[in-house]
């Protein structure tokens, strides 16, 4: 289980629409690819990668960060060490 926190600012919402964009784009450019003749291949449109990836870095960076959270939950307090059993038949010994 991980300790870390989930940020719900603009920002960092944003910001996790980085690789879904990507994929999408590389999809679609992939697709143009297929579909078309060869007047939009991807070698030609592969700079629209990089063109989804500073629209989404512009937007994040002009976004509000009110209400980021950043690092780790604080570790939690380390609980007692479990009793040892009690013998259920007197008389008889640990067994």
């Amino acid at each position: 289980m991980s300790n870390r926190v989930r940020c719900a600012c603009r920002r960092c919402t944003i910001r996790g629409l980085m690789g879904p964009a990507v994929i999408i784009t590389v999809g679609v450019l992939f697709l143009l690819d297929q579909m078309s003749g060869g007047n939009f291949s991807f070698g030609n449109t592969y700079p629209m990668i990089l063109i989804v990836i500073g629209i989404i870095s512009l937007a994040a960076a002009a976004a509000s960060s009110e209400g980021h959270v950043s690092g780790t939950m604080p570790p939690q307090t380390p609980m007692a060490p479990p009793a040892a059993p009690q013998n259920q038949f007197p008389g008889q010994g640990q067994g």
